[in-house]
Order: C-alpha cells, then sequence, then structure tokens
C-alpha cells in the first residue's frame, strides 16, 4: 500500500469523528471556556477544522514560515457553517494526499519562526505529527469541554460513556 493510501483513510475516518464532535457544539456555549488560558468552544473546534488544511502547504511547500504571516481563522456563528469550512478542507486535504507520491511524502519539511528552525522533517513525519495528532489531541480537548458543559460525548472509538 502507498503511503497515500494510508494517510487518506486515516483522514476520512479521522475526519468522521471530527464532525460527530462538532455537531454537538452547542451555540450559546461558543464562547465559553474552561479557563481564561484556554480556546473558546467555538475556537477550539475552528482550530481543528482549520488543523485539516494544513494538510496543502507540508505537501506542497519544502518550508512554512509561521513568522512571515498574519494568519487569522474565521469566526464562525453557526455549527453548520464549521462543519462546511472543515469539509472544504478535508477536500483539499485528501486531493493533496492523493497526489503525493512516496518519494515526496520522504522529503525533507522546515517550520520556521521568522527565518530561524523550528523543527525539520520528512513531510510524512510532519503530516503525521503536526497535522494529524495535532487534529486528534485537540479533538480530545473538545470532548472534555463538551464533558464539563454537561453535553453527551460522541464515541470516537467506540462508544462514550453517554452512549452505553
Amino acid at each position: 500500500m502507498s503511503m497515500n493510501q494510508a494517510f487518506l483513510g486515516e483522514l476520512e475516518h479521522e475526519s468522521q469523528n471530527n464532525v460527530k464532535v462538532f455537531e454537538r457544539l452547542p451555540a450559546d456555549k461558543f464562547e465559553w471556556q474552561p479557563h481564561e488560558k484556554s480556546m473558546s468552544l467555538m475556537g477550539l473546534a475552528t482550530h481543528i477544522a482549520y488543523t485539516v488544511g494544513w494538510t496543502i502547504p507540508t505537501l506542497a511547500q519544502p518550508e512554512l514560515d509561521i513568522g512571515k504571516g498574519d494568519f487569522q481563522p474565521q469566526k464562525f456563528t453557526d455549527t453548520q457553517s464549521l462543519i462546511d469550512y472543515h469539509n472544504e478542507n478535508l477536500k483539499a486535504a485528501k486531493e493533496a494526499i492523493q497526489n503525493t507520491s512516496d518519494a515526496v511524502f520522504m522529503e525533507n519539511w522546515k517550520l520556521l519562526n521568522n527565518g530561524q528552525v523550528i523543527f525539520e522533517m520528512p513531510k510524512a513525519a510532519v503530516l503525521r505529527s503536526m497535522v494529524f495528532n495535532h487534529m486528534y489531541h485537540h479533538r480530545g480537548q473538545l470532548t472534555v469541554y463538551l464533558r464539563l458543559l454537561d453535553i453527551p460525548v460522541p464515541g470516537v472509538y467506540g462508544p462514550s460513556a453517554d452512549e452505553q
């Protein structure tokens, strides 16, 4: 199996889990934060939705300098718009992965901050750690937010305590 086929299967499965969690977000709690240093409920969900899109620059470019840009995440006022944005990013990410050869997955990629190298590793490792695992980490945080708000948590890797 080629690397892109393995990544595509995983991304499709995990993105369905993202949507299951997004569907539980209550509109009246979008600005809720468990702590003043934490992201808001919708801010965290938005971060997950745009992290899917990090696939494209990871595979298409040899590096990304996060200090040279003025990224501003989109603001969503309803769950369906968030899900639509996630799904648009997912479609573009799947296309990028589908069109990437194993050789390109093994090319080095750098993350910089104003020219200073933060890390350098093969694109496959970046996709795994900084895109996929990053997304899963924040989705886990989002399920804790749901729990703290007493909102039933959907099963992600099997039934949750709320779905038994």
